[in-house]
Parts: C-alpha cells; sequence; structure tokens
C-alpha cells in the first residue's frame, strides 16, 4: 500500500507512527511540541485522533481498568478534557507536513467521517474497538484514502471478516494487544506472521508494550508498519502516558526498526553480494591428486577435494572419473571443466 508517496509493506523500511493520540492533554500547543518531536525522532508519520465525548460515550459508559489505575474517575469528562476540534486538529495537520511527516487520524464516530474528510489526512485508522463497527469502516475506507485497522481484543475470524469486507480497499491490518500498558509476556509479536497468513494484507503492530526492542522483534516477525504512542513525560497525569515512550526512546525505537529491517533483508535465500568472495575461498573443489598427463583416462584414486572452490565441486568426482584429461592436469591444481574431454 502507499500513503502519500511512501510505499509501505514487505521488502520497504519500516513505517513508524508516533501515536500522539489523546497524551496533547488537550492542549494544541503541546501537540505541537509532540508533532516536532516525533519528526525530530524520525517518525514517519504522526496519529491523532478525532472524537466527541457526546457522540462516544452513552450513559452507560465505564472506565478501562488502566484509565482508572490513571487517576480518572468519569470516562465522559475524560474524553471532554482531552477533545480536539476541527479546527484545531487542522493546526495539528498543517505543523505535521511542515514537518515532512505524515498525518493520520482515528475518527471515533461515524458522524465525525463527514468533518475528518474535510481535512488533509493523509490516511485514517480505526482503533480495536472498532473492528466490529462495519458503517464506520465502510465510511472511512469510501473516503479513498489508506486505511488502517488496529485489531486488539479481537479474534482471527474478526480480523478476516473486517477484511473481507473491506476486500477492494487499501487496508493495512497491526496486531495489538489491548492492554497499556502490554506486560511482555503477553506481547504477542509472533501473531503478525498469523494475519499476514490469514488475509494476506500489509500488516504490522500497535505497540503498548513499554520497550523500544519490540521494534525490532515485530520488524523481525514480519510488520511494515509500526505505531507507538508517544508523550513528552511518563509521569504526566492521564490515561495513555505511562504505555508512551519520551522522545528520546522513541528515536531509538526508529532506529532499531530499521536497523532490523536491515538485519531482516527482503526474505529471500539467495547468494549475497558480500559472500562471493568467501564462497570462492572455503569452498572446496575437485582436484588432481598427482599430475595427469593428457590423454589418460581419470581413475577415482586421481582425485581429491580441497579448497578453492573454482574448479568443479565435488559432488561431480563420480562424473569425471573414467573422462579423459584433455590436457596436462598438474598436481594439487583444481580440475576445471575445459581440462576433460
Amino acid at each position: 500500500m502507499k500513503i502519500g508517496a511512501r510505499d509501505i509493506g514487505p521488502g520497504h523500511v519500516p513505517y513508524v507512527i508516533a501515536e500522539i493520540g489523546v497524551n496533547h492533554d488537550g492542549s494544541v500547543e503541546r501537540g505541537l511540541e509532540l508533532i516536532d518531536a516525533a519528526a525530530h525522532a524520525g517518525a514517519d508519520a504522526v496519529k491523532l485522533q478525532f472524537f466527541r465525548a457526546e457522540l462516544l460515550m452513552s450513559k452507560a459508559s465505564r472506565l478501562a481498568r488502566y484509565q482508572r489505575h490513571a487517576g480518572e474517575s468519569d470516562p465522559f469528562a475524560m474524553l471532554k478534557r482531552l477533545e480536539l476540534t476541527a479546527e484545531q486538529l487542522t493546526h495539528l495537520v498543517f505543523r505535521a507536513h511542515q514537518k515532512g511527516v505524515h498525518a493520520i487520524v482515528s475518527v471515533f464516530s461515524l458522524d465525525l467521517v463527514p468533518e475528518a474528510g474535510a481535512m488533509n489526512w493523509d490516511a485514517f485508522k480505526t482503533a480495536s474497538p472498532d473492528i466490529v463497527h462495519k458503517p464506520l469502516l465502510d465510511a472511512l475506507a469510501a473516503r479513498g484514502k489508506p486505511l488502517i485497522i488496529s485489531t486488539g481484543a479481537s479474534s482471527l475470524e474478526e480480523v478476516a471478516r473486517a477484511s473481507g469486507w473491506l476486500r477492494k480497499q487499501e487496508v493495512a491490518f497491526l496486531q495489538c494487544v489491548s492492554s497499556y500498558p502490554t506486560p511482555e509476556d503477553h506481547a504477542a509479536v509472533g501473531a503478525i506472521a498469523d494475519l499476514a497468513k490469514a488475509i494476506k494484507r500489509v500488516v504490522g503492530y500497535s505497540d503498548h508494550t513499554t520497550r523500544v526492542e519490540t521494534a525490532a522483534v515485530a520488524v523481525g516477525a514480519g510488520a511494515s508498519i509500526l505505531e507507538k504512542h508517544l508523550t513528552l513525560s511518563r509521569l504526566s497525569p492521564g490515561p495513555d502516558h505511562a504505555a508512551s515512550l519520551e522522545p528520546a526512546g522513541f528515536a531509538e525505537y526508529v532506529r532499531l526498526a530499521q536497523l532490523a529491517h536491515r538485519l531482516v533483508g527482503d526474505g529471500r535465500k539467495r547468494i549475497l553480494d558480500p559472500e562471493h568472495d568467501v564462497r570462492e575461498a572455503s569452498r572446496q573443489s575437485i582436484v588432481a591428486a598427482r599430475n595427469i598427463p593428457r590423454g589418460r583416462m581419470i581413475d577415482p584414486s586421481d582425485l581429491t577435494a580441497k579448497r578453492p572452490g573454482t574448479g568443479l565441486p565435488p559432488y561431480m568426482l563420480n562424473e569425471i572419473a573414467g573422462r579423459v584429461a584433455a590436457r596436462d592436469i598438474e598436481a594439487d591444481m583444481p580440475i576445471r571443466k575445459e581440462d576433460l574431454l
């Protein structure tokens, strides 16, 4: 898939999204600082959230455990405090583009899709809980921009169903664990391969662990997209700061993702350029065990195998025995095709 002019998928450098989310704490100024920090750290994109508390929360809404642990007491009040208007988000999109990074948005309500579509987003995203929200997925996909879908707390069958709904759209799916922060023994990075096999789409990892090393592990497991929360301080009050990386950690995250990409390569087994010299020097060839005069039928006792690998390979020993020497062959020298009749 493509976001802007950037190719994303197997063989391409991992696409790293700095998830600002609500770590701006409702402040445009802090949002601008986070965008600047993301660009400086090497992110390819920043991701924001577009929601309105009254559209998202019913009277029955409750806080998740991690939100209560972060000091929140009222789900509606929490979201209301963290809302940004369409106008405020437009300022942040402009700043992202000024800094040379893409701007992506998670849209949480169907009623907000037209407003989001009027802004200059490079791609849309849906949060994990919305993998079952077909009307929202369809409405965002219909906007004609790439769509990224997180898959936390969902089954493989639910992912496959959503992929089927959007079979004609340019969509990527991110393996994700809906736990903030995610314990290391529940990171489930290996499920990236399960996703890729099941849906044949671009896949990635939305990372809620607190580790930077997860970037390299996820790329090694096949992630083409990485998403990681960014904060200015993990000690800040708010629901997502504790599961985020600070700017220096995020820069290391990007570095490790890119290093892993170089280490993994393109996934094809073949002879690589740096190997040719060692291949020639260290492989063994069929070598004359003694002087073999021209016209002589070669006996198995005339042959042995030694380095380098510049002659005929040892698997041809039985084929060469019984052939006639086309020229004098010096003892302890590799035998070549032109030495034989």
